[in-house]
């Protein structure tokens, strides 16, 4: 397989399509499959030496988290996926002027600011990235892959280890504080500035013990430091916690992460000195409630009486939740592959950059 030639709409949406059969190549890894693939053996090779080795600069990034976060972008990139997210912009074809679109990228969770890069290369804008310091240099390799088989598309993207410089219009995600300096210093020019959120799961009882298990997955999935792990439970009066942590007893070796372990102990000992009431099973610590954020290894939980209330007191929460699981919202276990059409923060990255021009 040749990579595209140009840079037109029918040419970037093939660029990417290749991109998600070879990323699906990688997290189920497999062996160089040919030539065929748009990659040399050693161009092959390259991208999967960069996914072992990540966790070595940043040691949240486990090969194993790593080649889950791949396998996300490659059904992101699935070619239905993406042919029914584009029908939804026709004004995708036409001619517009291009513009230079800065991405300050989080380094939260692997490849976590893949998706605005896709948007701003799809609407056939130019894009200057400014990965984070943590992304222990996978947007890199990503982008030396994407070279080696669609050369002019990868051309529009340029590495910016500083100051962004100038630019037409900026998408930026970072903490609370962060998201204040990135108001002031790209106040001239149209931005999206993403600040932090939690995400929480709603419970109404009536859950089976395969969807809590499913819900395990949105807990701790990549150590629970993404926005879209859930980080508090509204479960009944009634419910017993017990059911949660069999549910997660899956997950128990996440214990033997250093950096995990550090956390739980951490957090346990500043819970018990402030003679906080705590539940926990070895590798999971529960603490009744009522804020949003809960720091890495625990899990924050609130009972109720009236689900109606809670529903309310979400909607009136919206401005800092970024998604909700449970019967009527997210499926269980799916916080962490959104589709290419959900947006962060519920904005829309690809209306904004065609109103660009």
């Amino acid at each position: 397989m040749t990579g595209p030639a140009s840079t037109g709409l029918a040419a970037r949406k093939a660029a990417f399509a290749q991109l998600g059969l070879l990323l699906g190549q990688f997290a189920r890894l497999q062996p160089w499959p040919g030539h065929a693939c748009g990659l040399t053996e050693q161009e092959y090779a390259a991208f999967d030496e960069a996914l072992k080795q990540a966790h070595v600069r940043n040691g949240w990034f486990t090969e194993t988290e790593v080649r889950h976060a791949v396998q996300g972008l490659a059904a992101l990139l699935d070619v239905t996926a993406l042919e029914q997210w584009l029908a939804t912009y026709p004004q995708l074809g036409e001619e517009r002027r291009m513009r230079t679109v800065g991405i300050i990228m989080a380094g939260n969770v692997p490849f976590v600011g893949f998706h605005d890069l896709l948007c701003v290369l799809l609407c056939g804008h130019l894009a200057k990235v400014k990965p984070s310091s943590d992304d222990a240099g996978l947007m890199p390799a990503l982008l030396a892959m994407l070279s080696c088989f669609a050369p002019d598309l990868a051309a529009k993207v340029e590495l910016v280890p500083g100051k962004l410089g100038t630019v037409d219009a900026v998408i930026a995600t970072g903490s609370n504080n962060t998201a204040r300096y990135f108001e002031h210093y790209f106040g001239t020019v149209p931005r999206i500035v993403r600040k932090g959120r939690s995400s929480v799961a709603l419970l109404d009882g009536t859950e089976s013990d395969a969807e809590l298990d499913a819900l395990g997955e949105d807990v701790f999935r990549y150590f629970g430091l993404g926005c879209r792990n859930v980080g508090k439970v509204f479960i009944p009066q009634d419910f017993n916690l017990d059911r949660l942590f069999g549910a997660f007893y899956r997950w128990k070796n996440i214990i033997n992460h250093h950096k995990y372990a550090n956390n739980y102990d951490f957090n346990k000992a500043v819970w018990l000195m402030d003679q906080a009431a705590i539940t926990e099973n070895g590798f999971l610590l529960m603490k009744e409630d009522t804020g949003l954020a809960s720091p890495v290894s625990a899990l924050l939980y609130e009972r109720y009486g009236d689900r109606s209330a809670v529903e309310l007191r979400l909607q009136e929460m919206n401005e800092s939740l970024q998604c909700i699981v449970g019967h009527g919202h997210l499926p269980f276990g799916t916080a962490q592959c959104p589709g290419p059409g959900e947006y962060a923060d519920n904005l829309d990255t690809m209306r904004f950059l065609l109103e660009l021009a």
